[in-house]
């Protein structure tokens, strides 16, 4: 048909002439001469004659693995992990996310495509009988004996009404042609969405596994800790009751054992918030895998299970961009911008539109296609904004200053990256120190403390040495196993700001 013809001749020019105005996007390139320190960092560092005090050595260039947590050794923990990638509601939210934001794009990509509707419509009219049927609309006729074209029409004039009936259907395509590239530039924001969405389901697999891990970690500790204050309670009891049968021998004053009495309470008084803290980490531990808090769990955790990985792998500075996913997703943010910079140019050029229509009606359905009924429009339509209250301007420098804002923010995001990592490296180095110091205090303590007891025992020294030595040793026993605790909590840190190795996921 000549006029399909036509329409296909205008698209395909329209077609052929279309550009997407607006700036392209360029992916920003990695910091120049980017590092974690001023000057080189130690590749080893320290270790501590315990468990968990071993060595770490860090290997440059060294891929990270997605099950991270497996270094750890520990079955349990290797577990605990995969129940919560398998039922923990956010993994659920960010994936629903991700699905929603394809389908978005799939849903934009359908306007670059005509849309074709389908119409039929069925009229059924009564026109008032005091009317001549020269004044009837519709109804052809030269004066009172004239007779309508349609059938089913019967009338007499200032007697009875007209009926008439009247089928239609009708096939319209319209089509938008992608002139200047709005709709392109709109679907490279939605899939630069799609992308930032992602990369934040990534970071949500990242952060619940450090979740996880971190809070077995906390429970390993908090276990420790208990176990040591009713050690001390223990020791301190055993004291208060020889301090007791001293007093009662005449070789002790009262006011030592009221001392030792307070001593006592002190550290008893010290274990409360120790188990409060452990049983809301078990709270913890089971809301991340989503159970409720009379779901047990059945995986326990001990310092002593946990197995301190000795190689680090240390990603390449210029490598951190592309590892980590808050990076990425404001990479993707800003191509989100940079693409909405084009659809504000667009809206502000002229918009071209092609409908065309064919059909047919008749007073009966089966005579709308024969000789006579069809018909069909073919139409061409350009829009040029002329005044619009500057409503148009003000939105192109709206989507300038978004654009500007992105990359600022995209900026923030590499320079807390690079931050991260080497926050981690120097906590990893600097706790391996602390806890060798840690250790070396506590053993000097528990020497301290037993001589002192033992020259109690027999008389040499008064109360009052024994329960500053009994102290002391109390702080450097805690002070041990939290610092224990802080290099598993160190590793854990540099896998996530590491990028936590999302690429290798399966």
């Amino acid at each position: 048909m000549k006029w399909v013809r036509s329409a296909l001749l205008v698209l395909a020019v329209a077609l052929t002439a279309s550009c997407a105005v607006g700036p392209r996007y360029h992916k920003p390139e990695a910091p120049a001469n980017a590092g974690y320190a001023p000057a080189p960092l130690p590749q080893t560092s320290a270790s501590a004659p315990i468990h968990g005090g071993e060595a770490q050595r860090l290997i440059d260039d060294r891929d990270i693995p997605f099950e991270w947590w497996q270094l750890f050794q520990s079955p349990a923990l290797n577990a605990l992990v995969e129940r919560a990638f398998r039922a923990n509601p956010t993994i659920a939210a960010a994936q629903a996310a991700l699905v929603q934001a394809q389908e978005l794009v799939y849903a934009q990509r359908g306007y670059f495509f005509p849309a074709i509707g389908a119409d039929y419509n069925f009229e059924r009219q009564k026109i008032s009988g005091n009317l001549t049927l020269d004044n009837v609309p519709g109804v052809e006729g030269n004066g009172d004996n004239a007779l309508p074209p349609v059938q089913n029409l019967h009338s007499s004039p200032h007697t009875h009404p007209f009926f008439y009936d009247l089928h239609t259907a009708e096939l319209t395509v319209g089509f938008v042609p992608d002139v200047f590239g709005a709709n392109r530039r709109q679907m490279e924001s939605l899939a630069a969405q799609r992308d930032a969405q992602r990369f934040a389901l990534e970071a949500t697999y990242i952060t619940l596994a450090s979740n996880v891990v971190a809070a077995a970690i906390q429970e390993a500790s908090l276990r420790a800790q208990i176990g040591a204050t009713q050690q001390i309670i223990a020791a301190e009891e055993k004291s208060l009751q020889i301090l007791r049968d001293q007093f009662q021998l005449g070789f002790a004053m009262r006011i030592d054992v009221a001392a030792q009495e307070t001593a006592l309470a002190q550290a008893k008084a010290t274990l409360p918030p120790l188990q409060k803290q452990f049983e809301q980490t078990r709270d913890l531990i089971r809301a991340l895998v989503g159970n409720l808090p009379n779901q047990e769990v059945p995986e326990t955790f001990e310092l002593d299970a946990l197995q301190l990985p000795p190689e680090l792998p240390l990603s390449l500075p210029a490598k951190i961009i592309d590892q980590r996913p808050d990076v990425r997703a404001a990479e993707a943010q800003l191509h989100v911008a940079n693409a909405q910079v084009g659809v504000a140019v667009a809206a502000m050029l002229p918009q071209f539109s092609i409908t065309g229509a064919y059909g047919g009606n008749a007073d009966e359905f089966a005579w709308m296609f024969r000789h006579g009924g069809p018909f069909w429009s073919l139409v061409g339509n350009v829009a040029q904004p002329v005044f619009e209250g500057g409503t148009l301007l003000h939105r192109k420098r709206a989507a300038d200053d978004a654009l500007k804002q992105a990359a600022a923010q995209y900026q923030t995001s590499v320079l807390t990256a690079y931050q991260n990592v080497a926050d981690t490296l120097h906590a990893s180095l600097s706790d391996a120190d602390a806890l060798a110091a840690n250790v070396r205090a506590e053993n000097a303590a528990k020497v301290t403390y037993d001589l002192t007891r033992r020259q109690m025992e027999v008389g040499y020294v008064n109360y009052l040495n024994l329960l500053s030595a009994e102290t002391t040793y109390q702080q450097a026993l805690l002070a041990r196993v939290q610092a224990q605790a802080t290099r598993y909590g160190d590793t854990v840190a540099l896998f996530q700001a590491l990028g936590g190795g999302w690429w290798n996921r399966k």
